[in-house]
């Protein structure tokens, strides 16, 4: 049964109203299933490799939402309790991966003023 999330009619406009969820969850990381009391609730997991590709994407295809993109808040996905620490340390090796690659490219454009300028 796929899982289902709306909003109560009884929400507050400009306050962010609680899932109401009807349905089996899975953890977005492992897979297991969890049940909604027990679930942690944080934004997806984003790879480097995704947000490289989707920042390319949007720049090609429609470059005025890039801001939308990169600033926009993501809904919340549900995470077995279990599975914080293994998500904690993939968001972490995520941030490595996209903090080397800048200070490459970084790297890449700073060098070869410096070796043009000497």
């Amino acid at each position: 049964m796929p899982v289902e999330l709306s909003n109560p009619p009884d929400a507050v406009e400009g306050q962010r109203p609680p899932l109401v969820v009807d349905g089996e969850l899975r953890c977005a990381l492992t897979g297991v299933p969890v049940s909604p009391d027990e679930a942690y609730w944080a934004p997806p997991l984003i790879t480097t490799r995704q947000l490289i590709e989707t920042v390319l994407r949007t720049l090609i295809t429609a470059p005025g939402s890039l801001g939308q993109v990169l600033l926009g808040e993501l809904p919340n996905v549900p995470y077995a309790p279990a599975a914080r620490e293994q998500l904690a340390a993939r968001r972490t090796v995520e941030q490595l991966k996209l903090l080397g690659l800048i200070l490459v490219l970084g790297a890449l454009m700073v060098v070869p003023i410096i070796l043009l300028s000497s």
